[in-house]
């Protein structure tokens, strides 16, 4: 493939052989699967995703196929470092957080358990930016992932769709006389599908991660080019390729939000198109849609994928309108993901007049009659339900409330932990659930322990299946046979030596990266996720002030040693969040160079956190902070995936925090703050100068923060954090949750201080994650949602059974 001889070819040529040879053993297999699912007649689940956060590809394939052992034993003999090939891979970051590490996730455990399933997305050129700390400050350069291609992509033009956009609407008829628009002055794309293999563990089964680039239906205008047009020659093809060339366009701009839109209905069009058309291999008409088709929206970002199937059926395929919505809401179901209303997505009218102006005929069409059906019947004359329900928001400019149309337009509404549904419900959209109570159901998130134990966490994966068998990879249930070890010495002994092998292994890269010295003994206090303000980084880097305080205060004390890590990403356009990280390394740099404290405390920032990265840290974390306000985090995964990796727990009781505490035991979790309705009722009340002039620690450390002790060249540069927190009405109550985070904190370093109950409580929390495994939810799906039934193929099976 590379043209390369032996002993001329780099390494990366040598990772490339190596992944086409491993992606021939895995097409084998997907094709086998797709003929099966075919001759069976399965339904099919289709997953529709803006974000999929993968990872590498090549060792988590290796994992999955039982080959990673092996086939190091033949690099090793054929001269090549099996783990530094890993590496070459780039790290494709089609996402910007836990969404689309989710959806990965999911892709990863429907294919384990043999579901019929299918991955939609973009083929973003640029994913997540790289993350740069110039002085301190976050810098983003483009993420170039595709710079030389990839092996385990496919392309597949011989299903490039048409997608149609701007133009407008005409009145027409059909022969009937029904009303049948015009859509006329388009202008048309090309979605070019490209197919990653998604591995199963254990199973024959291989599914598809379907990724759409958009292309010019003609990329050279010959003409133009010989009359001096250079520029214009290509003009088409650099305007239709935009569309798919960056993940999330800042919306700060017209024309970016314009980009995201167009990416949007480009997505959804793309993939209905294909959905179609392959339930049109086997089906004479649309009676059996709902039978053999179910469409998951992961979040609001493909809801316009409602808008247009009832396009599709009502304008191209002829149904009556009333037998289109039926079957369209038999169809779809929609997960919600978070709880912030800002974060809900709405679209303005006159935008969606322009980008796609027969689908918002159809949208306020089905507003209209869901306005004059179903509420009015449910609540005749009732004005206020009337606009709380409508999918279009009145205001100076009107607006489409997407996740209602999602609502509205599916048979099931899910959210993805116990209180996250139940706040769903009773505060988000609390009028829908009472319209239809029956819609609403939670499915709690989880994770694959493929990835986040097996290829990440090697030596915990040997130590497990030591004791255990092998079988927990397939069912993370039988962990908790791990329980009757959770006091043996010889089990102890061997948990804290990999734990500290994963530490020393994570501080030769971050000591040549930040020429930091780290010590593996101490205490890792690891938070990494995006940065937003509810997240409360702030909190956590209050505290870390408040101890560097204290061990100046007392430089002969018995402080527990620790290293505080942050890593996240902030939105190119939150100046809030960018100013917190160049808090986060103001902070870092003042306390590593302070002889003072020696090492007992150090603070690091890692830039340009992602899925790599993660793997990484996670197995040498010893504290998770899941610190955000309660009421806030829709659920959460890296605290399940800190928790199978013998990470304790300090966090509220927000998203799955709650049933974590749950599971893992309340002994053995480190809980503080107050809960979701005592956030909600403190709010109109709070006083956040109570606790600055009642609590002198916290004082001076807002006010080292605020007066320059950590910015002496810029003293003011972070009054601003003062102000968040006091003036400005500490919108996510850190004041009021400080005290109580720093007794939890003193409990960590009282229990560090006893190292075997320290590691009994390690090993009781990974015996007693099963729940939390992405495999047992996407069977909560298929059974509760979806409807859908496994089609599970053994390992070497070649020719399907009927």
């Amino acid at each position: 493939m590379q043209g390369e001889a032996w002993t001329t070819a780099q390494p990366y040529d040598f990772y490339v052989a190596l992944a086409y040879a491993v992606r021939d053993l895995i097409v084998d297999r997907m094709i086998t699967t797709q003929r099966a699912y075919h001759e069976r007649d399965v339904k099919r689940v289709y997953y529709l995703s803006l974000e999929y956060m993968l990872g590498r590809l090549l060792r988590n394939n290796l994992v999955c196929l039982g080959l990673w052992d092996d086939c190091r034993t033949r690099m090793t003999g054929l001269g090549l470092d099996l783990d530094a090939l890993c590496e070459i891979e780039p790290d494709a970051g089609l996402g910007n957080g836990g969404l689309g590490r989710l959806a990965a996730c999911y892709l990863d455990s429907a294919t384990t358990v043999g579901l019929p399933f299918m991955g939609y997305g973009i083929r973003y050129e640029y994913g997540i930016f790289q993350q740069d700390i110039v002085g301190g400050w976050q810098v983003e350069r483009p993420d170039y992932w595709l710079c030389f291609g990839s092996p385990w992509e496919i392309p597949r033009p011989e299903f490039a769709c048409p997608v149609r956009l701007y133009g407008h609407v005409e009145p027409g008829a059909d022969a009937r006389g029904r009303y049948r628009p015009v859509w006329r002055g388009y202008r048309t794309v090309i979605g070019l599908p490209y197919d990653i293999p998604i591995v199963g563990c254990g199973a024959g089964n291989v599914n598809i991660l379907r990724l759409w680039a958009a292309r010019a239906p003609e990329t050279f205008d010959l003409a133009a080019f010989n009359r001096g047009g250079y520029v214009e020659a290509v003009r088409e093809q650099a305007l239709s390729e935009t569309i798919t060339k960056v993940l999330y366009p800042s919306d700060e701009t017209d024309a970016g939000r314009e980009l995201r839109l167009v990416q949007q209905y480009f997505f959804v069009a793309c993939t209905l198109s294909d959905v179609i058309r392959r339930y049109e291999k086997t089906q004479d008409n649309f009676d059996a849609f709902p039978d053999k088709v179910v469409v998951q929206l992961n979040d609001t970002h493909p809801a316009l994928a409602i808008a247009e199937l009832m396009r599709v059926l009502v304008d191209e395929r002829g149904l009556p309108w009333e037998r289109a919505w039926e079957l369209t809401r038999a169809t779809f179901a929609y997960t919600n993901h978070t709880l912030l209303p800002e974060a809900l997505e709405r679209w303005p009218v006159p935008l969606l007049r322009h980008v796609v102006p027969r689908h918002l005929e159809i949208i306020f069409e089905i507003n209209r009659r869901f306005l004059d059906g179903e509420v009015a019947r449910r609540w005749p004359g009732d004005a206020r339900r009337r606009q709380n329900l409508s999918l279009v928001e009145e205001g100076p400019v009107q607006t489409v409330r997407m996740a209602h149309l999602a609502i509205a337009g599916s048979h099931h509404v899910n959210g993805v932990a116990a209180l996250h549904t139940q706040l769903l419900r009773t505060r988000v959209v609390p009028d829908f659930a009472q319209l239809w109570p029956e819609k609403f159901i939670n499915v709690t998130n989880g994770v694959t322990p493929r990835r986040w134990m097996a290829a990440c966490n090697p030596g915990l994966t040997r130590a497990i299946t030591k004791r255990v068998g092998d079988g927990w990879l397939r069912d993370l249930d039988q962990l908790r046979r791990l329980e009757q070890f959770a006091d043996d010495a010889e089990f102890q002994t061997e948990i804290r030596a990999i734990k500290r092998e994963n530490k020393q292994h994570l501080v030769g890269g971050l000591q040549k990266r930040t020429g930091v010295a780290l010590s593996p003994d101490a205490l890792f206090d690891v938070q990494v996720k995006r940065l937003h303000e509810y997240k409360r980084q702030l909190l956590n880097l209050l505290a870390t002030v408040i101890r560097y305080h204290r061990l100046l205060d007392d430089p002969d004390g018995a402080a527990v040693p620790r290293v505080v890590i942050f890593g996240a990403k902030a939105a190119p356009a939150y100046t809030r969040a960018k100013l917190i990280i160049k808090l986060i390394n103001e902070v870092a740099r003042t306390i590593n160079q302070d002889k003072r404290i020696g090492d007992r405390l150090r603070v690091l920032f890692i830039p340009n956190y992602g899925v790599t990265l993660a793997e990484r840290i996670i197995p040498a974390a010893d504290l998770s902070e899941q610190i955000s306000t309660a009421g806030t985090e829709a659920s959460g995964t890296g605290n399940m995936k800190f928790a199978m990796n013998g990470a304790l727990t300090i966090g509220t009781l927000d998203g799955a925090n709650i049933e974590i505490r749950d599971a893992v035991g309340p002994e053995n979790f480190f809980l503080f703050g107050l809960t979701a309705e005592e956030a909600a009722a403190r709010r109109p009340t709070h006083d956040p100068w109570k606790t600055y002039y009642g609590h002198a620690a916290v004082r001076r450390a807002l006010n080292a923060i605020a007066g320059g002790e950590f910015s002496p060249r810029e003293p003011t540069l972070f009054r601003p954090v003062l102000d968040w927190l006091t003036r400005n009405g500490d919108t996510y109550l850190l004041m009021a949750d400080i005290e109580s985070y720093l007794a939890a904190q003193a409990r960590v370093d009282a229990l560090w201080r006893d190292p075997a109950a320290w590691t009994r409580a390690v090993i009781l929390n990974i015996a007693r994650v099963g729940y939390f495994s992405s495999d047992r939810a996407v069977r909560e799906y298929a059974e509760k949602i979806w409807h859908a039934a496994p089609a599970l193929l053994a390992v070497g099976e070649t020719t399907p059974p009927t």
